[in-house]
Order: C-alpha cells, then structure tokens, then sequence
C-alpha cells in the first residue's frame, strides 16, 4: 500500500483525546546519532579525557567524547568537543550531526538544521543526520520535510525504530492512525524495552477507539518504564474508556507520585471518583 502524503499544513486539534494525551512529542524516545556505545559516566569521560590528551590531535577522538557528553547532558562541553573536531577536520560529518542534535536538544533548531544540512552535503548516505533533520523539521511543523527525511533515512536504514517512531509520530498528528500504528508497531519490534513507541500506539488506538489494545499498550510501558508520567496517566484514561475504575483511578495516581501537580492526571483522578490516600489495585 502506498503511504499517503502528509499534509504541509498540521491539522489543529487533530486528537483530541483529553489533555492526559499532550505530552507524546518524540523527546523521550532516544535517537541514534551518537554512535560511540559508550555509556555517560564519569570514569567513562575520564577515560575518554585522556585519549584525548593522548592524541589531541585526532577529531575522532573529540567527536566520541563530546557524544558522551552530550548523553551527560553536558551540553556546553559536549559543543566544544565537536566545534574541535569539526576545525580538525572540517568534512567530518558525524561531528555536524552530533553537535546538530545537542543543538536540537537545547532547542537551537536553526543552528541544528545547518548542522544537519552540512552533514548530509557531505555524506548524503549518513541516516542519522536524515533522522535528526527530519526531527527539526517536525519541530517546526514542516510535515512534508520531515516525512521526506524519515522515509529517505528509513531507505539507508530498514532498521531503524526512531525513524519508524518519529514518522508514526508524523501520521498520527494527521488523524493516519492506520499507518501511525503500523510504524509504531514496527518501532516496538525493533526496540522491545522503550516504552515511548507503546505509549504512542496507545494513543493513536484510543484515537481509533480500540480502548483494550491501548490498555494492553500502556500495561506494557509502565512495566518497562515505571516512572513515565505519560504513560500511567494514558493509561488511566485507556481504563476509565473500559469502565475500570479501579485501574484507572490507580493509574491516575501513580501518575499524581511522579508528579503531583499534574492536571490531566488530577482531572481524571477526579474524575473516576479517586480518594486521595486510598490504595488502588493497578494489575490483576
């Protein structure tokens, strides 16, 4: 079947599924434009600090600690790497890329987009600068862009869940929860312990009234990422749509723990007829 072309123009209020469902923006699923597997630690920057030192010289070695970094939320830091690794070698593409997605992070997104668009001169087959300029272009409602980076980095990288998660993203705020669910269902098969992709689909099947396959969804995220806000919240308003109220309104409050201010989850709490201090049975 052939995928239907977003619309350049964002439709406004395209699900309206109560305030609990505002939060899925595609932040919280990681993107793959580090490559380096090396996790955020201190030892490991300490590490990675004297290889630098040891060849200072070498972008490689800047590019690797500044994604470190960059994981760290060491923003500042993390662009210094980069800016040197990109004055050591000014074709290196992986670097644009990376330092376009702390530019996208600290929401710089015209800084990021350069980035991006210089990577993609110089290595037009890098698919983490196409999934990164697609991002961008999301952010700022360019639909039509954003689609062509994520089919064009899904073309160099069949397997890649982000790409998948961010189109289905893409589709669903255009009401195509068909293909958005289809993506997302993908995004899962390939990426089994995010909960953001379950979180997704959930949506878009209480957007298609499959309230138990949502439920299902979000019983799932929760159990993978007990402290998603967005995820127990959804999961309140899947539940009370079945009629559970117990479940709901114990979702609802393990979503007023996280965050207790919370206003889509107090409404629903209220909602379901909740008793701040009672205990609620969430799971069978």
């Amino acid at each position: 079947m052939t995928r239907p072309q977003v619309r350049t123009r964002m439709s406004r209020g395209a699900v309206l599924l109560a305030a609990a469902l505002a939060g899925c923006t595609g932040v919280g699923m990681p993107t793959s434009e580090p490559d380096p597997n090396i996790a955020a630690t201190s030892t490991n920057i300490a590490s990675l600090t004297e290889v630098v030192q040891g060849n200072p010289n070498d972008p490689q070695a800047y590019n690797v600690r500044g994604a470190v970094l960059g994981r760290a939320g060491r923003n500042e830091e993390a662009l210094a790497d980069f800016n040197k690794a990109i004055g050591l070698n000014p074709n290196f593409a992986q670097a644009y890329a990376n330092r376009g997605l702390v530019y996208r992070q600290i929401k710089k997104l015209d800084l990021a987009l350069a980035d991006y668009n210089k990577a993609i001169e110089l290595d037009a087959g890098y698919a983490p600068a196409h999934l990164g300029r697609g991002m961008v272009y999301r952010q700022q409602g360019q639909a039509l862009q954003a689609l062509n980076d994520f089919n064009k980095a899904l073309e160099l990288r069949p397997d890649n869940p982000q790409a998948y998660y961010n189109r289905g993203l893409l589709y669903q705020a255009q009401r195509q929860h068909q293909y958005a669910i289809d993506d997302f269902s993908t995004a899962i098969t390939l990426s089994q312990q995010q909960a953001e992709p379950r979180v997704a689909r959930a949506q878009s099947y209480l957007a298609s009234e499959n309230n138990k396959a949502a439920a299902d969804d979000l019983d799932e995220a929760v159990q993978i990422e007990p402290q998603n806000l967005q995820a127990w919240t959804t999961r309140g308003l899947a539940y009370e749509r079945l009629g559970d109220k117990e479940k709901a309104a114990g979702s609802y409050a393990k979503a007023l723990i996280i965050s207790k201010d919370y206003a889509p989850a107090k409404k629903g709490f209220a909602r379901v007829g909740g008793r701040p201090g009672q205990t609620y049975q969430t799971f069978n």
